[in-house]
């Protein structure tokens, strides 16, 4: 349901979706999902002193990297922490590369599924999601014309965006380590305004 005004017409809450800083995991480009890395050295230099958009509220994985991540770009601002805004399980494929996995049947079926079966141990597509779905409608719903920050994972951004943006794309949503996008979100859709 949308957030109606006495008009009739949905008030507009701003949302910034941010992609977490570096881990070293990122740097050797090894499947990092429910691991709990720490932002690396680099991770952390690339975020000081950069200045954000004023916010209301910071929502954050409980993912340690999202954290750090939030506590620089947003320092003085309390962190609410949703458990289900947290990355995928990579499962069997955790802290692996794509040339270690490369020769695994395992690896190349879900390569072929186009990640969207979950990996053996791990979490499918659709679970993942269907709960950052969920969890972004509530959180949402707090900030009737509002303005929200939610520093996530790149798949959590990337599965939101694909759902509620519109075009059905999620590749198109990847977002670069640090970076992200800032959305307008009506009760329905999120309309992308930058990235």
């Amino acid at each position: 349901p949308g957030m109606l005004r006495p008009g009739g017409t949905a008030e507009m809450t701003r949302v910034y979706l941010i992609r977490h800083g570096q881990t070293q995991g990122n740097l050797e480009r090894r499947y990092i999902g429910s691991t709990d890395q720490p932002l690396c050295p680099q991770g952390r230099a690339a975020l000081e002193g950069r200045t954000m958009p004023p916010v209301d509220r910071v929502y954050v994985s409980p993912l340690r990297r999202c954290r750090e991540t939030a506590a620089i770009l947003y320092p003085g601002l309390p962190q609410e922490v949703v458990p289900d805004l947290r990355e995928c399980s990579f499962g069997a494929f955790e802290l692996h590369t794509y040339e270690e996995l490369k020769g695994d049947a395992a690896y190349q079926a879900w390569l072929d599924s186009g990640g969207i079966s979950a990996p053996p141990g791990g979490e499918g597509k659709a679970s993942q999601q269907a709960r950052t779905v969920r969890a972004f409608r509530e959180l949402a719903a707090r900030h009737p014309n509002g303005t929200a920050a939610l520093v996530v994972h790149g798949g959590t951004i990337m599965s939101l965006l694909e759902a509620l943006e519109g075009s059905g794309q999620f590749y198109r949503w990847q977002a670069p380590n640090g970076g992200g996008y800032l959305c307008r979100w009506d009760g329905h859709r999120l309309a992308v305004e930058a990235a």
